[in-house]
């Protein structure tokens, strides 16, 4: 890690069917092996489905699941006097932004419907209802965070 200053943050251009930039980084992070049109076919579907079973905009439910996912909170861990310990700490929105895409992707993708399509539009319907593992990873987040409220005078 570069000691000398922060890396610059990339341009990313909004996606061309909504032209919003969280679905850009949504699909950025569902590609493997940089195959682009693979993860768009993949988010475009996924949105078909979501619009045909929730009989709702995809992109109001999209958001309302990531709102759903994203952590307020989370556990940090730090050394005081030989004794590692869990403080809670806020989450910056970029970092809640990225974990709520990453633990959305993770959660779809161990689901147990045959197409990556099906999984991803299934997962962004539970979480948007506030279910799914994605969520309750988000619960599990804020439990631990409250458990170790005692040691957040360690905050930094």
């Amino acid at each position: 890690m570069s000691r000398r200053h922060r890396a610059e943050k990339r341009e990313i251009n909004p996606d061309p069917k909504f032209g919003d930039l969280i679905v850009t980084k949504f699909m950025n992070a569902i590609m493997l092996d940089g195959k682009k049109s693979v993860a768009e076919s993949i988010v475009y579907g996924a949105f078909d489905s979501v619009a045909n079973k929730s009989k709702q905009e995809p992109l109001v439910v999209f958001h309302a699941a990531l709102d759903n996912i994203a952590p307020h909170v989370e556990v940090r861990s730090r050394r005081v006097g030989g004794a590692t310990y869990q403080v809670p700490v806020d989450v910056r929105p970029e970092r809640r932004q990225a974990l709520a895409i990453r633990w959305l992707i993770t959660a779809a993708r161990k689901r147990n419907e045959t197409t990556m399509v099906d999984r991803l539009s299934g997962e962004l319907l539970d979480a948007s209802n506030n279910r799914g593992s994605a969520v309750k990873k988000r619960e599990d987040t804020h439990k631990m965070a409250d458990a170790n409220r005692a040691f957040s005078h360690y905050r930094w």
